[in-house]
């Protein structure tokens, strides 16, 4: 063997030793067929959730079990009301998945392919498409035999702490037991923008009780531009780290002031809901908020991540009211975000999966494929 044969072979057999092992050949017959099917699910909160435009005490939810050979992967879609979905509306689009897209493919590893047509069916529908994203990515991981932040090259080690959510309420004895609730974490975020008397209430309370770091979500609730630097101010002398979506998200020339001079990073979330926002936001925010609701699922928040990243902006991660399943998938981003607000599995009462875990408050990924979740119970019985 010639020496540059022996060194392409040697490479060839380096690059395959490294690759995960899959079963059988990904092309096959009817026995491979992508089979998915779904259940709606109510996510019960454990305290009624109140932010500046609205309260909920439940959200819905769309479990999904995508199915090829022997594998499985699951997802989720979750329906805060101001996304404008809804279980009916999940459904009838995944239906229309299951019906117009999935039969056209035998081969799960066609990802862009099947996710673009996926997005091609409506121009909106996210959190629905989101179900279908993540159970994609569920269902290759496993085949893979790796976790995703593995196949992506993140070092686990490097994930942040989560911070947990304190809604607004005007009992103080309510706040109070909210705060008690929070007393394991390092990273407390709390719901403002419902006026500064009640906005430093809330603030007050929780310093009363904890030293933890705040981070504090606006939700657009803070009128004008000087009232939301004033209260910034105010908020960065009682140790607050970050403010997300100070002021409506259309105002994006408000958001460019109050961001040149504000004393604390202000982070985007209203503002940015998928990878085309991201440029135009260059400069008037210091960084993003991903969730997989907003974005279609995970293909495109890994984009999102990277062009945020190469564009010098902070990177944070969110979430809804969610199980362990969309939670476990965005928190396979973890370690290359900044700030993390995954907390939607432990502010329900009644989650069905298990998954990502917290150690102290930091997120911790575990080895199990795919994004690493289990039911508790057979899916036909959640």
């Amino acid at each position: 063997m010639q020496r540059r044969d022996f060194f392409k072979t040697t490479a060839l057999m380096a690059v395959s030793a490294a690759l995960p092992a899959c079963k059988g050949a990904v092309q096959g017959g009817a026995s491979d067929s992508l089979e998915m099917d779904w259940r709606p699910y109510t996510g019960q909160l454990k305290y009624t959730f109140t932010i500046a435009t609205y309260s909920r005490t439940f959200t819905p939810l769309v479990l999904v079990r995508l199915r090829w050979r022997e594998f499985t992967g699951y997802g989720e879609a979750s329906m805060p009301q101001y996304l404008g979905e809804s279980t009916g509306s999940v459904t009838a689009f995944l239906a229309r998945v299951a019906s117009e897209v999935l039969p056209r493919f035998k081969d799960p590893f066609l990802t862009e392919a099947i996710l673009t047509e996926v997005d091609a069916l409506s121009e909106r529908d996210t959190a629905a498409k989101a179900a279908v994203d993540i159970a994609l990515h569920d269902l290759l991981g496993k085949i893979m035999g790796r976790p995703w932040w593995q196949i992506w090259g993140y070092d686990a080690a490097n994930t942040p702490c989560t911070s947990y959510t304190i809604g607004y309420d005007d009992s103080d004895d309510v706040v109070n037991e909210k705060i008690e609730e929070a007393s394991w974490t390092k990273v407390v975020k709390v719901k403002l923008g419902m006026g500064e008397e009640k906005d430093k209430r809330m603030i007050n309370l929780i310093r009363a009780k904890l030293d933890t770091v705040i981070c504090v979500d606006a939700n657009q609730g803070w009128k004008t531009r000087e009232e939301a630097l004033e209260m910034i101010y105010w908020l960065a002398e009682r140790n607050v780290s970050f403010i997300e979506q100070p002021m409506a998200k259309e105002k994006l020339d408000d958001a460019a002031w109050i961001t040149e001079r504000s004393p604390l990073p202000v982070i985007a979330d209203e503002a940015c809901q998928r990878l085309a926002d991201i440029p135009r936001l260059k400069g008037a925010y210091d960084g993003i908020n991903i969730k997989l609701m907003k974005c279609t699922g995970m293909r495109e928040a890994h984009r999102m991540a990277e062009m945020a990243r190469g564009l010098g902006m902070e990177v944070m991660l969110g979430c809804m009211t969610e199980t362990s399943v969309a939670v476990s998938a965005a928190a396979q981003l973890s370690p290359v975000a900044r700030w993390a607000d995954l907390d939607g599995n432990i502010l329900l009462s009644n989650d069905c999966f298990s998954g990502m875990i917290l150690t102290d408050g930091k997120i911790t990924l575990n080895d199990k494929p795919g994004i690493g979740v289990e039911p508790a119970k057979p899916f036909e019985e959640l």
